[in-house]
C-alpha cells in the first residue's frame, strides 16, 4: 500500500489574490517541478488563442481570468504561457474512470485516474465575485468536482476523446459552472453554450434535489431523463449520443449498474460514501496504471452545505462544514492522507513510501 497525502488550501480575497495565493503554493510542490517539465510536450500539443479564450471567460466567469493572472505575477512565467497551461482551451484529457449517485439529498462521487496527473489540492475557496466553492483542484484554476455556496454540486466522466474540437477542457468547465450557477437548470443552460473540447458526462446536483446528466462533447449537448439517471459512470446513453462511445464499455455499464443496485439501500451520506470508498462494494476501482484507479472519495451534502472527503481506500471520512467557514469559523486542517493499492507515483508528493 502507497500513503499519499492532498493540501488543503483556503482562501478568501479577490481573484487576483488567489491566483496569486494559489501559485505561491504552487511553487513550493513538486507538482511545479513536474508542470515545468511539461511545458515543451504542452506547446507542441496544442495552441491557445488568448483572445478567445478570454472572450469566453468573460461570459461564464469574468473574475476567473484574473486569477489566471494572479497566477502568473507570482510564477516565472509569462501570463501566455499561464494561461496555455491553465486556461484549459484546447487542452488534452486522457481517459479516465469516475461514478457519481445523487439522491437523498447527496452527491456521492469517486474520482478515477492515474496518480501522476493528480494535483493534490483540496480548495476552500471564496473570491469576492463569483460563488465560493469547496471541492478538488485540476489544471490550476479547475475542478475535478466540487460544491458551491448556494449548493450545486459538479462532476464529470470522461467518454472519449475522438474528434476533439475547439473548445474547453473538463476541469475548466467545472470550475465556470461552480463560481457562476446557483442551480441545476442554470448549469444545463451553461454547459449548452459553452464550447467543448472532449466528450464528458456532466453530473449535476443542487440544494433543491434537481439532478440531471449532461451529455456534452464538440458534436453537442444532450440532457439525460432527469427522473431516472441518479447515477452516472463514463458512456452517454441517450440516442443522439451514444454512436460516440468508446466500443468498451462492459466495465462502465456493470459500474453503472452495481451503483444503482447499492443506491437501492443507501440512503445517508455516509453509507455512500463508505459504498464508494471501500473496495468490497464494487465502485471503487484499482486499474492505477489503466488511468482508472479511484484516488479520492467526495460526498456532498447540498442541504447542511457539508463535503465527507477521503483520500485513497477504506479512509476515515473528513467532514468540511464549508457553510460555518462560510461564515468565518476556521478549518484548521492542512492535509489529507490516504493510501491506495498501487506503485504509481504521485508528481505532488516527493518520495511515496510503501508499506506492506
Amino acid at each position: 500500500m502507497q500513503q499519499f497525502h492532498i493540501d488543503v488550501i483556503k482562501g478568501r480575497g479577490t481573484y487576483f489574490e488567489l491566483g496569486e495565493q494559489a501559485g505561491r503554493l504552487f511553487q513550493r510542490t513538486p507538482l511545479y517541478h513536474f508542470h515545468l517539465k511539461r511545458r515543451d510536450r504542452s506547446k507542441k500539443a496544442y495552441r491557445t488563442d488568448e483572445k478567445i479564450a478570454k472572450s469566453y471567460f468573460d461570459q461564464f466567469s469574468p473574475g476567473l481570468w484574473n486569477e489566471l493572472e494572479g497566477l502568473s505575477s507570482v510564477m516565472e512565467w509569462d501570463t501566455s504561457e499561464v494561461i496555455h497551461e491553465y486556461s484549459g482551451w484546447q487542452q488534452d484529457w486522457k481517459k479516465s474512470g469516475c461514478s457519481v449517485l445523487m439522491k437523498d439529498g447527496y452527491f456521492a462521487r469517486n474520482y478515477d485516474y492515474h496518480p501522476k496527473t493528480y494535483e493534490g489540492r483540496l480548495m476552500i475557496w471564496q473570491p469576492e465575485t463569483g460563488y465560493a466553492s469547496v471541492g478538488i483542484a485540476g489544471r490550476m484554476i479547475g475542478r475535478i468536482d466540487g460544491m458551491n455556496e448556494k449548493g450545486l454540486c459538479v462532476g464529470f466522466h470522461f467518454v472519449n476523446r475522438k474528434n476533439p474540437g475547439k473548445g474547453f477542457t473538463c476541469s475548466i468547465i467545472a470550475r465556470f459552472l461552480l463560481d457562476s450557477c446557483s442551480t441545476t437548470d442554470e448549469a444545463i443552460a451553461m454547459l449548452k453554450e459553452i464550447p467543448h473540447r472532449h466528450a464528458f458526462n456532466y453530473t449535476l446536483y443542487d440544494a433543491h434535489g434537481k439532478h440531471a446528466v449532461v451529455e456534452a462533447s464538440a458534436l453537442g449537448v444532450a440532457v439525460r431523463n432527469e427522473e431516472m439517471d441518479t447515477a452516472c459512470t463514463n458512456h452517454f446513453e441517450t440516442s443522439i449520443k451514444s454512436s460516440e462511445n468508446r466500443y468498451q464499455l462492459k466495465e462502465s455499464i456493470s459500474r453503472l449498474h452495481t451503483i444503482h443496485q447499492q443506491g437501492q439501500t443507501t440512503h445517508a451520506p455516509l453509507e455512500a460514501f463508505k459504498k464508494f470508498n471501500d473496495p468490497a462494494y464494487g465502485i471503487f476501482k484499482k486499474n492505477y496504471g489503466s488511468w482508472a484507479g479511484t484516488i479520492h472519495t467526495a460526498v456532498y451534502q447540498p442541504s447542511t452545505l457539508k463535503m465527507f472527503f477521503g483520500a485513497g481506500q477504506n479512509a476515515v471520512p473528513l467532514e468540511i462544514d464549508f457553510g460555518k467557514w462560510l461564515q468565518g469559523e476556521r478549518f484548521p486542517v492542512t492535509k489529507v492522507f490516504g493510501k491506495i493499492d498501487s506503485a504509481e507515483a504521485f508528481s505532488h508528493v516527493n518520495q511515496p513510501s510503501s508499506s506492506s
